[in-house]
């Protein structure tokens, strides 16, 4: 990439420039495209602030209001963007704190490179004031880690972060440096990035022999049915995704990561798979020859019990990290590789064909569906609003074009239900950890992210509750977030659980909440409440249009549930409707 020409980032041949560890690493982020940096400054990270002071005109940083918020909006920004988020952390509390996060992005394979401060070398081991094992403590939720308690390693190491991080299944890096790092000069001679590291293979080797194993599979299979998740996100494969669905006709269903891969609308998009996903998908899976897994992990969410999941099929299992493959279900053809590389190979290799019959059995469902469930969770005729109806009024007004940032709870699964998706990088959600508190600050990374595209949040009543100081990242950086807060005045998902399956026995989940309008008043961002059906339209139209952010807090029924779903220890075809 083309760097200003005023960076220390490509000195002359055999040219130095002697500057502090602090320079080094804000110029080694500049060399690898960074803009916008999420962080909280403190003790042991001062150096790099003060070093950051110079650098304003090429580094935005955003302060947030906790280091959990930084993180979320670090994955936020690279969740929309496609690009390597970064955040700033001292040490101590402050990298204790990133951990929530660095879990949440390791499981849902979100690139990171978070860069904490370290107290100086000489006191690490005698319990120094804010001195904590960041590299033992975030060993189990990184990708790679490492301590840097000498200046002269930074720029090898921040390229190796960034490159690790970005490359093969993505995932979160966490550098550590000693304050003595951060101040020490040494002669820089630039900076190169990274594009190998022996012993680490980021893509495995596709095998031919597999891929035309597949088509073979594929092309005999009278009920094939395609599986899609993130990865066909991550490996910017969407295109490739399409002409593979369209030349095989097989009917497709996504994970909750997976949705906008392609369209809500395209007529071989089937639905959603897993506990709250579509009725026909997840029976369907019991009843298919041929099951086409791409760029997804077989989640317990997404298969419920394993030993009554898809025993008739045959499974095609594509994917980037061997280690998916055959953990959870066993494949017939395992299919390595980087899907982008290995979807227009197979796409070559299979027959073009049409599953009229069997796609018209899923529409069946879908009608079935429609019937016992949807039509009248979108158009209710109780009293009190239903989540659902908040999203297909927010659908028909944004025509599936906004980012949709949702927290962890019946919210989540209800606008991943019903939400549309008609472009990629458009819903952004903790999948695989659940983490509540996540939308808020995502939120604000993903506008970061995709700063001409709408960004609207939508958070449960407890979720908000979690990270709702970063109210004050909104109001500092003025940031244009659109926040629906769905009020139901419960936590919802788990009293859901405590009506079906613990006697309606709820305990401690009816949560008491502030005047969220008068919280973001008191943050300078205007806001409403709505407790009436007929002013849901209008004030849906005044917060998107609305310039700047703005929260809407729906008063939603207190003890509505959300179906389908998969009892847990239950087969994904036991899905109930009610």
């Amino acid at each position: 990439m083309e760097v200003a020409q005023d960076t220390l980032t490509a000195p002359a041949a055999a040219e130095t420039v002697n500057v502090s560890g602090s320079v080094a690493l804000l110029e080694a982020l500049i060399a690898e495209g960074t803009d916008t940096i999420f962080g909280y400054p403190g003790g042991a990270i001062m150096p790099i602030y003060d070093a950051l002071f110079d650098y304003n005109d090429k580094l935005n940083h955003i302060l947030v209001r906790h280091e959990q918020g930084g993180i979320h909006a670090g994955q936020g920004y690279a969740r929309t963007s496609g690009k390597v988020g970064v955040v700033f952390a001292t040490s101590g509390p402050g990298a204790t704190n990133l951990v929530t996060g660095l879990a949440d992005a390791q499981i849902d394979s979100t690139p990171l490179v978070c860069i904490t401060g370290q107290v100086f070398a000489h006191l690490l081991g005698t319990d120094a004031f804010q001195e904590t094992d960041v590299i033992n403590i975030t060993t189990p939720v990184t990708k790679w880690n490492y301590q840097i308690t000498d200046a002269t390693e930074i720029p090898e190491v921040i390229a190796k972060a960034f490159y690790i991080a970005r490359s093969g299944r993505p995932g979160p890096v966490l550098i550590d440096i000693t304050k003595n790092a951060q101040i020490q000069l040494f002669d820089f001679a630039g900076y190169k990035p990274c594009d190998h590291i022996r012993s680490y293979r980021p893509k495995p080797i596709v095998r031919p022999q597999y891929i035309q194993q597949a088509a073979e599979l594929i092309n005999s299979a009278q009920k094939p049915f395609i599986l899609f998740g993130q990865g066909v996100i991550l490996g910017g494969a969407e295109q490739e995704f399409k002409a593979f669905v369209e030349k095989s006709g097989i009917p497709a269903a996504w994970t909750v990561l997976g949705a906008g891969a392609i369209p809500s609308d395209h007529p071989l998009n089937v639905g959603m798979l897993g506990m709250h996903g579509n009725y026909g998908p997840n029976v369907l899976t019991n009843e298919c020859d041929v099951l086409i897994a791409i760029g997804m992990r077989f989640d317990d969410r997404v298969t419920g019990r394993l030993d009554k999941y898809a025993k008739q099929a045959k499974v095609v299992h594509l994917d980037i990290d061997p280690a998916e493959i055959d953990k959870n279900v066993k494949s017939t053809v395992p299919v390595w590789g980087d899907c982008k590389e290995t979807l227009p190979l197979l796409t070559k290799a299979i027959e073009k064909k049409e599953h009229i019959e069997w796609l018209a059995k899923f529409n069946d469902y879908t009608r079935q569906e429609v019937e016992a469930v949807i039509h009248n969770e979108l158009n209710p005729t109780t009293p009190e609003m239903t989540m659902g109806e908040v999203i297909k009024q927010l659908n028909e007004i944004t025509k599936g074009e906004a980012v949709i940032v949702t927290d962890v709870g019946q919210h989540q699964m209800v606008a991943c239900r019903y939400a549309k998706f008609n472009n990629t990088r458009s819903n952004v959600t903790s999948g695989g950890l659940g983490t509540m508190g996540f939308a808020l600050p995502a939120a604000i990374g993903a506008k970061f992210g995709a700063q001409d595209r709408t960004v609207v949040a939508i958070i449960g009543d407890g979720g908000f509750q979690m990270t709702c100081q970063e109210l004050g990242t909104i109001m500092q950086s003025g940031i244009d977030v659109k926040i629906i807060i769905l009020n139901n005045r419960f936590l919802g998902m788990v009293r859901q659980w405590q009506e079906l399956f613990n006697q309606r026995r709820y305990s401690f989940v009816d949560i008491q909440s502030p005047d969220f309008v008068a919280l973001a008043a008191a943050y300078r961002i205007p806001g409403k409440l709505v407790d009436d059906r007929a002013d849901l339209t209008a004030a849906l139209n005044e917060m998107l249009n609305t310039p700047g952010s703005f929260l809407l807090e729906i008063m939603v029924t207190k003890e509505n549930n959300v179906f389908p779903m998969v009892p847990q220890g239950c087969s994904v075809s036991e899905i109930r409707l009610k």
